[in-house]
């Protein structure tokens, strides 16, 4: 019988290592462009043996979509939090739509054809559409207030919170992206 301290500590180190494979991937990639990484070099940056890797994953393009899952995972995470955090809903819903545009604005710099990869994959529609339920039910929430305009469903908004702020991916600044989500705010504002 191996110890439970003996397993934990296995699954630590398990952890460890995929997440050096994770980090020095990206690294090479945003670094040398996706076509010129190869496994050798991942492993040999990583300071692990290719079999090793291999044991892990199967090629670069897996290594990137298990990097993205958690790049995903952790934006989700982070704007759960910001959306559950005390204090009145306009202010959470601002808080959560600049996060959101400061994502997509750091996304942009990541290029065509890397985002091109990444975007197909079918879990990134997954956490779009748990995104936009986020977005949705915070925007419920400040409709009660009587702070969000009414002739348009929170459904529809949450659309239009998506699409406006992705736009950050394009913009040549933060205090660009700021603005940005200035602008889009005030659609949301009920019409005097």
């Amino acid at each position: 019988m191996v110890p439970k301290l003996w397993n934990e500590t296995i699954e630590e180190h398990r952890r460890a290592v995929r997440e050096a494979i994770l980090d020095t991937t990206w690294t090479l990639v945003t670094e040398r462009g996706l076509a010129s990484v190869t496994m050798s070099q991942i492993a040999e940056k990583a300071g692990i043996g290719r079999a090793t890797l291999y044991k892990y994953f199967p090629d670069v393009e897996a290594i990137l979509f298990a990097w993205h899952e958690r790049q995903i995972t952790r934006h989700l995470e982070h704007l759960a939090a910001l959306r559950g955090q005390p204090g009145e809903a306009g202010e959470r819903l601002e808080a959560v739509l600049e996060a959101f545009a400061l994502v997509s604005h750091r996304r942009g710099s990541h290029g065509v054809e890397l985002s091109a990869l990444l975007h197909r994959d079918e879990r990134v529609a997954q956490a779009q559409q748990q995104l936009l339920d986020l977005i949705r039910d915070l925007l419920a929430e400040v409709a009660q207030t009587g702070d969000l305009r009414d002739d348009v469903t929170p459904e529809e908004l949450a659309n239009y919170c998506l699409h406006a702020l992705t736009a950050a991916g394009n913009l040549p600044s933060t205090d660009a992206v700021r603005r940005l989500v200035t602008v889009t705010l005030a659609g949301l504002r009920p019409q005097r």
